[in-house]
């Protein structure tokens, strides 16, 4: 029987719970991520201003010594340079800087090849240096001790939002996992690990494990789709088959329909494997709408509201 795909009336009155119930959280949780993230954030980019000479010397070694300080680069320009365009501006090979993004070079490309798009690199940057923030480089004179403390301030603060979004996306997850954790363990499942690869209908009943790769299609294509949680109810379903879980939250309503496409492919392949009768389900915490609702319901996926995880009882774990 489906759990919440077939009462959109409930749909609205939900979307507020549910946003409340992530804000709550995130208010909680958010502003200590953030400090913490922007502490360590301005302590790097401080470096960087020194190992440049004040952003004066910023040169192709300093790139190769230090490739991860280019994001603070990136950000240090007037407009902050996204990757793809820091890409295109200074023509440097995209898996080069991506490799730099994670602060590393790309180990095979020949020497003369990366001391040439490093220096490119500085290039593009040197010209874009926020003058704004960088006030004496237009000024040809050395920075005061103040100046140095407030334009580092600034870069960190520039950064620390896309350092921080992904550390807060995480949590979340986390966060999410160990809620349905607790209510298994509440029902007295224990948490084992099932073989990857093995046969879903050998999994032991009252056990459930996370972020584990079922294996799909056919012999020859056959391809793994990662599930979040795969959980086997203690009286398994006529088919033997675990109720598979992928965990799913959003701090804002733009942003909701990103995964919505790979969900619908996901289902497509675990019913292309397993039958229709898969039981594949959404845990939802934050800004899901009707609209985003009504395209999983449409596509055959139910879900699981985190702020009522009763309703993973009609699931009947």
């Amino acid at each position: 029987m489906p759990v919440n795909l077939d009462k959109p009336h409930l749909w609205k009155d939900d979307t507020r719970a549910s946003v409340d119930h992530y804000n709550k959280w995130f208010m909680k949780f958010a502003p200590k991520a953030f400090r913490d993230t922007r502490v360590d954030v301005t302590k790097k980019v401080e470096k960087a201003v020194l190992d440049s000479n004040d952003m004066r010397d910023l040169s192709p070694d300093l790139l190769k010594a230090w490739p991860g300080v280019l994001p603070t680069l990136r950000m240090s320009c007037c407009p902050p340079l996204a990757v793809d365009r820091l890409i295109g501006l200074s023509y440097a090979s995209k898996s080069l800087v991506k490799n730099m993004e994670l602060g590393r070079l790309s180990l095979k490309m020949r020497e003369e090849l990366l001391a040439m798009q490093l220096a490119s690199i500085a290039n593009v940057i040197s010209r874009l240096f926020d003058p704004d923030i960088f006030v004496w480089l237009p000024e040809r004179r050395e920075p005061t001790a103040e100046e140095r403390l407030r334009a580092s301030t600034i870069v960190a603060d520039r950064l620390t939002g896309a350092v921080a979004n992904p550390i807060i996306k995480n949590a979340q997850e986390k966060r999410q996992l160990a809620e349905i954790a607790a209510y298994l363990k509440k029902k007295g499942y224990n948490k084992k690990t099932h073989s990857p690869g093995a046969p879903l209908d050998t999994m032991a009943p009252g056990t459930f494990t996370f972020h584990y790769p079922v294996l799909t299609g056919a012999e020859g294509h056959q391809v793994f789709v990662s599930v979040d949680a795969l959980i086997q109810p203690h009286v398994p379903r006529a088919n033997r088959l675990p109720v598979m879980v992928e965990a799913k939250s959003a701090g804002d309503f733009t942003n909701t329909n990103k995964r919505r496409k790979e969900e619908a492919k996901k289902i497509s392949q675990l019913k292309a494997t397993f039958g229709n009768d898969v039981c594949y389900v959404v845990f939802l915490c934050g800004y899901f709408d009707s609209g985003y609702l009504g395209y999983e319901a449409a596509d055959g996926i139910d879900w699981v509201w985190e702020h009522r995880i009763s309703d993973f009882d009609q699931l009947g774990l």
